[in-house]
Parts: structure tokens; sequence; C-alpha cells
């Protein structure tokens, strides 16, 4: 049976944009006979593209992805994704944006072992950066409440006509939605102050 060559393609729900993933596909070397593509986040592999994908890749088939990180949230799963897909599918990875990661049958020893090096450099140095990231923020965190400065939810003020606008709410004459218009306040935080209000009149 004929090795066939699948495209890849994630977008998250807040971008849209597929076509230059596509494009870039269509226009390389290995052109694939056959793109998928999932709308989804890449919090998990849960992904109905992905898993059809799974199912048909085959021994010396090829998978061609524009990026790296389209395989996988974070470097952990991606490296875990690229060893399924080279050692137990046993199929070929290229990747558009990395030359380096090209594992197609025909390069020798050396270019294989290249791309697992590449890789695992590439996942040393992203688990480094987010460390360094979260270092960066407690350290941020620490020093600005050195400063004094507080941390949590910022309790709002009461509008100059809260007393007036509650009262026409206690009576009957609005309703909660209209009261929080006036106030110029979520339905939310009116509800909150409507319950604290009904709180207060019940222990008095």
């Amino acid at each position: 049976m004929e090795n066939k060559i699948y495209g890849y393609v994630r977008v998250s729900s807040r971008d849209q944009n597929e076509e230059r993933q596509l494009i870039a596909l269509r226009e390389c070397e290995a052109v694939p006979d056959e793109i998928i593509v999932d709308k989804q986040s890449g919090k998990d592999f849960a992904r109905p593209g992905y898993r059809r994908l799974m199912r048909r890749l085959k021994q010396n088939d090829t998978l061609v992805i524009k990026s790296i990180d389209r395989l996988g949230r974070n470097y952990e799963e991606i490296l875990e994704q690229w060893r399924i897909i080279t050692k137990e599918k046993k199929a070929q990875i290229v990747v558009l944006d990395m030359p380096l990661l090209d594992t197609r049958a025909g390069r020798d020893l050396t270019g294989t072992l290249i791309a697992d090096i590449v890789l695992q450099l590439l996942s040393y140095v992203a688990q480094t950066e987010r460390e360094f990231i979260r270092q960066r923020q407690k350290e941020g965190i620490e020093a600005a409440k050195a400063r004094g400065v507080h941390f949590g939810r910022t309790a709002y003020e009461k509008p100059e006509n809260y007393e007036e606008v509650i009262a026409q709410w206690q009576q009957g004459n609005i309703s909660g939605r209209a009261a929080a218009r006036m106030l110029g306040v979520s339905d939310g935080l009116f509800r909150k102050w409507s319950a604290e209000e009904s709180n207060r009149e019940y222990n008095h």
C-alpha cells in the first residue's frame, strides 16, 4: 500500500486563522495528500481531528506540520507525541518552521539523531523559560507586597445615589436590573449589595 502524506493544522478558538498554516502545507516540498484541521485549543488531546489522524497514520507515512507546537500545549506533551509517531507508529515528521526537525525516510542516522537532539534542546529551553517566568512572577509579587501593594479583588465603592436607588428597589418601584443600570454596576454586583441590604434588614 502506498505511503501517505498527512498535514495537520490546529487553531484555537481565539485564533481562527488557519489559512496561514494551510498555505504553508500546500506550498511545501512534501505536499500532503490530506490535511486534517482541528479548531480547538491544545489543552488536551481529546481533539477529533488529531484522534482521526493517529488512527490513520501508518508506518512510513509522513506527517507535515507548520510548527512543532501544533502537536501539543507544552514540550512534555510534544515529546510524547513525537515519540508515539516516530517510535511506535514508525512514521515520519516534517516541521516546516524548523528544517532540522525532519525524520523522513532517506535521511541518514545522523539526521534522525540531530532531530531528536534539537527536540530535546527545545524542551529544555522551554522548561527553563517557564521556571524563569514563574520565578520572576514570584519575585515581582514579593516586591509589590513589600511596597504595600495589596492583591485580591478590588472592593467597589457604592455610588452617591446608592441609598436613593436601593430605597426605590426595596419599595418595588424599580427592578434589580434597572437599579444596577442606574448605579452603573453589573447585575451580579447589585445582587450582592441587595443581599447585604436584606441581611441588614433581617438582623435589625
